[in-house]
């Protein structure tokens, strides 16, 4: 079993990455022979590390060498994904770190603050969302919160919960989920000497929603780790929480479900960071967003801008090298864009079903197309009889013919299980591999595929095949 996101990031802890900075060097520095190709930041003597395939892709691109390390094995998505015990140490050994600033990849976020928090190393931290506005990112609403069964008794003694969503109730958003052991989304940061509220569904089996502080009893509590720092106080509403900020800095919270003086299910699994800050103006509290920003190609231009800025900060000497790089990716990415405008127009249909979890809503917002899937954005979700059913539905409504997949949800070559049972029950005959391009197969591998290659020779032409655009 892979270790969680707290046992990862204390696998090596404060005092192993200081014992490690005395070894390195600043990026390009080298007390050697001047005529060495390292003391003018020669890209052969640096290295790094990028938090998942796509970000390793476009670092690659605009140094034009193989520069960058991906952690995430062949097969398996970045998303969702933790990192072994070592990983930090290699980390840090490195000279910069290309990751996304966002809560769906908290481990990236606990490595880079924590390599952030030793002065004495010098590993660049580079964020591919650092210049990315509110506007341009599509938060985690859920439109259709289910609303609590109140028509059912619930046995404290036989309950199984299968969901938990914690809603930010002055927006109705689902600001984090818990599925399968571990988090996706995040929890806003608290200002200190001020509050944040917070709501939560609880689903039982079957998707039932279970009542919070009526006279059925169950009520929505939380505990802090006891060998954190206290950063807030905790005060439950039966139906909510209110954390107050008391200081700056980080705990782990522990989100409970009880009934009564028990605890009957809590998600001690995977303990949530919760960061109280001085600089949080209490109006303007960070919302959570849809973190599948690396989809869209013209996001991806910003992106890969924003890393080719802060490549060339750590070895400036290549600024000119690492601007025509990225300048001429931008201009695949630009014949992607254009491929999935034609593909959304052409398409006798603005409908398709995507038997997978949902990352491709930025792509959807932008082409003006409805991707319908039974599942959410977690890549462990696992959808109801109900949403199932509702798809097939919709299949046969529309007269869609084939079902899209990821092909990273089943075994290199297979159809996942899903797309299959949609076809069975329904009047679609084919399936086709919808890639959201976060990983990489080892025949893509072999074929040197990178995300435009994955864009152009597997998602668009599906897409074009389910919209009928062909």
């Amino acid at each position: 079993m892979k270790p969680t996101r707290r046992a990862a990031i204390r696998g090596i802890g404060a005092a192993g990455i200081a014992a490690l900075a005395g070894c390195l060097s600043e990026p390009g520095d080298d007390a050697g022979d001047p005529d060495d190709s390292s003391a003018t930041g020669g890209l052969d003597e640096m290295d790094g590390y990028a938090a998942f395939f796509t970000l390793w892709d476009w670092a690659n691109q605009i140094t034009g060498e193989a520069v960058f390390e991906n952690p995430v094995d062949t097969g398996e998505m970045g998303h969702g994904w933790t990192p072994d015990g070592d990983l930090t140490r290699d980390v840090a050994s490195t000279d910069v770190f290309v990751y996304l600033n966002t809560p769906e990849f908290a481990w990236a976020q606990d490595l880079a603050s924590e390599l952030e928090s030793e002065g004495d190393l010098d590993v660049a931290i580079v964020d591919g969302l650092a210049e990315f506005t509110e506007d341009q990112l599509l938060s985690f609403s859920d439109e259709d919160i289910p609303e609590p069964d109140y028509d059912h008794d619930f046995d404290p003694d036989e309950l199984s919960v299968e969901g938990f969503d914690v809603i930010d109730p002055t927006t109705n958003d689902v600001t984090a989920y818990w599925h399968e052991d571990h988090w996706h989304g995040g929890l806003p940061e608290i200002p200190t000497e001020d509050s944040v509220t917070l709501e939560a569904v609880f689903e039982a089996d079957g998707g039932r929603v279970i009542p919070l502080g009526d006279e059925q009893g169950f009520e929505f509590h939380a505990r802090l780790d006891a060998d954190l720092p206290e950063v807030v106080e905790i005060e439950s509403h039966g139906d909510s929480l209110e954390l107050h900020g008391l200081e700056d800095g980080r705990s782990i919270i522990t989100f409970e479900l009880r009934h009564g003086d028990d605890v009957l299910w809590d998600t001690s699994a995977d303990g949530m960071n919760v960061d109280v800050s001085d600089d949080v103006d209490p109006a303007d509290v960070t919302e959570f967003h849809d973190p599948h920003v690396w989809v869209d190609p013209v996001l991806a231009q910003q992106m890969v801008a924003t890393i080719a800025d802060g490549l060339s900060d750590v070895w400036p000497d290549h600024r000119e090298t690492f601007e025509e790089n990225a300048d001429a990716y931008s201009q695949r990415l630009d014949a992607v864009d254009e491929a999935f405008e034609a593909a959304v127009a052409d398409g006798e249909l603005e409908v398709a079903v995507f038997a997978g979890h949902d990352a491709f809503r930025y792509v959807e917002h932008r082409y003006g197309f409805d991707l319908h899937s039974p599942v959410g954005v977690s890549p462990d979700e696992s959808p109801s009889a109900g949403d199932i059913a509702d798809t097939i539905e919709l299949v046969n409504e529309h007269g869609i013919d084939t079902i899209l997949y990821d092909p990273f949800e089943a075994e290199e070559g297979e159809v996942p299980p899903l797309a299959e049972t949609i076809v069975e029950d329904s009047d679609a005959s084919q399936t086709a591999p919808m890639t959201p391009a976060e990983a990489s197969m080892a025949e893509w591998n072999e074929d040197d595929w990178g995300w435009v290659e994955q864009m152009e020779e597997v998602t668009i032409p599906s897409l074009r095949q389910a919209l009928k655009a062909d």
